[in-house]
């Protein structure tokens, strides 16, 4: 058995699919005193006037590290090692 058939054997735990965002969904989110609105299009994001190939290129367009799934709360923090 090689590794690969190896991984593909073992009962590791999948991660939750992500919703499925449909073109016209408004994505709204308060940051840093703003509300930020981000319309959802058939191939990207609409923010302020500008067309985005992903959330977190918007994120970055706002000027935050995050994660733009993440920014927008569709994807749940992964607990820290401090974390209880």
């Amino acid at each position: 058995m090689d590794q690969a058939d190896r991984l593909r054997s073992l009962d590791l735990p999948t991660r939750p699919a992500q919703p499925e965002l449909q073109p016209g969904a408004i994505l709204t989110r308060e940051w840093d005193g703003r509300d930020h609105r981000v319309m959802v299009l058939a191939d990207g994001f609409a923010f302020e006037g500008k067309t985005y190939d992903s959330l977190s290129r918007v994120a970055l367009a706002i000027r935050t590290t995050w994660n733009g799934p993440r920014f927008f709360g569709l994807r749940a923090a992964t607990q820290s090692a401090g974390q209880q």
